[in-house]
C-alpha cells in the first residue's frame, strides 16, 4: 500500500510538472516573439495549450509506466440519456441567468441598444446586411444549441488531464470535497500567464494582475466542482468537457449586453466575481452534496477498466 501511494505521488507530481511546463511554454511564446495578446496566433496558441493538460496525462502513463487503464474517456451514454439532456441545457440556463442577475445587481450597466453588438457587427465581415436583433438571436441558438460541443474536442484536451486524471489521483490522499478543490485551484493556477496578459480581464482593472488571478481560480474552483461532480458520478470526462465546451462558447455573452466601462473582475461575464454567482451556488450545493454522502463517489482505481 505505501509502495502504491508513493507512486502515485510521482504520477501526481510528474503529471503536474509537465501540464505545467508544457502550457505555459506555450502560452510565454506569445511574448517572447514578439505576438501582441488578442491576434489571430495568440489565440491558436492558447487553444493549442488546452491539450497540454491531456499530453501530460498520456507522458506521465508512459514514463511511470502506468498505462491506460482508467482513461475515462467512453462517454457511457447507456442508462444516463436523461442526465445528458441535463448536462447539455442546464448549464445553459445557468449561464443565461448568470447574465440577468448581474444586471439586476448592476441596472446602469444594462445597455437595451446593444451598442457593443453592433460595434462587433460593423467589424465582421460575415455580418454585413444583418440586423443586430438578428446577430443576438443567431448568438443565442448558437449557445443553446451547439455550445456544448462545439468547443468539445479541445476542452476535452483539458479535461482528460484535470478531471481524467488529476482528480481522481487526489481523491487517493483527500476527500472529495479536498480533491474537487484543490483541483481547481490547480486549474486556475495554470492559467496564470495568459491572466497577466489579459485573457479573461485584460489589464486596466484595480489589482491587475493580482485580482484577475483570485478571480480566475474562484471561477476554476466553481467550475471544477460542477464539472468534477458530473465525472464522479458519470465516470467519463465527456459531460465535464461539454460543460465546460459552453462555458467557453458562451461566457463573455452577458458583454453584448453592458454599456460604458465595467470592472471585468466583477463581470459582467461569468469569469467575474458577480457574473459568476450562479456557478458559484450551483458549485457550493455539489460541494455541500458530497460532504454529506458517507462514502466518496465511486470511482477507485480497480474499478474502471476502459
Amino acid at each position: 500500500m505505501n509502495n502504491e501511494k508513493t507512486m502515485a505521488k510521482k504520477r501526481l507530481t510528474l503529471f503536474i510538472l509537465i501540464a505545467f511546463t508544457t502550457a505555459w511554454a506555450v502560452f510565454l511564446l506569445g511574448p517572447l516573439c514578439g505576438i501582441s495578446y488578442g491576434s489571430n496566433i495568440s489565440l491558436a496558441m492558447i487553444a493549442a495549450a488546452m491539450f497540454t493538460p491531456s499530453l501530460a496525462n498520456v507522458l506521465t502513463r508512459i514514463i511511470t509506466k502506468e498505462g491506460f487503464q482508467q482513461f475515462y474517456l467512453r462517454p457511457r451514454f447507456k442508462g444516463q440519456i436523461k442526465t445528458y439532456l441535463l448536462i447539455y441545457f442546464g448549464p445553459t440556463v445557468l449561464l443565461f441567468f448568470s447574465g440577468l442577475l448581474y444586471f439586476l445587481i448592476f441596472p446602469h450597466q444594462f445597455d437595451p441598444a446593444l451598442t457593443a453588438l453592433q460595434a462587433l457587427a460593423a467589424t465582421g465581415s460575415t455580418a454585413t446586411g444583418l440586423s443586430v436583433s438578428t446577430l443576438l438571436l443567431i448568438s443565442v441558438l448558437q449557445v443553446i444549441l451547439i455550445g456544448p460541443v462545439i468547443n468539445i474536442i479541445p476542452t476535452l484536451g483539458e479535461e482528460l488531464g484535470w478531471r481524467g486524471y488529476l482528480l481522481p489521483k487526489l481523491r487517493l490522499f483527500l476527500s472529495d470535497r479536498g480533491a474537487l478543490f484543490i483541483t481547481g485551484v490547480i486549474w486556475g493556477l495554470w492559467h496564470l500567464p495568459v491572466i497577466v496578459m489579459g485573457h479573461n480581464y485584460g489589464t486596466d482593472y484595480f489589482g491587475y494582475p493580482y485580482l484577475g488571478i483570485l478571480a480566475m481560480i474562484v471561477f476554476c474552483v466553481s467550475l471544477g466542482i460542477i464539472e468534477g461532480y458530473t465525472f464522479l458520478k458519470m465516470k467519463s470526462v465527456v459531460p465535464a468537457a461539454m460543460i465546460h465546451s459552453l462555458v467557453n462558447a458562451g461566457a463573455a455573452f452577458p458583454i453584448y449586453f453592458v454599456k460604458g466601462s465595467y470592472n471585468p473582475v466583477l463581470g459582467p461575464a461569468i469569469t467575474g466575481l458577480i457574473g459568476g454567482l450562479p456557478f458559484m451556488i450551483c458549485a457550493a450545493l455539489f460541494f455541500y452534496k458530497i460532504g454529506k454522502n458517507k462514502k466518496p463517489l465511486s470511482l477507485s482505481e480497480n474499478q474502471e477498466r476502459e
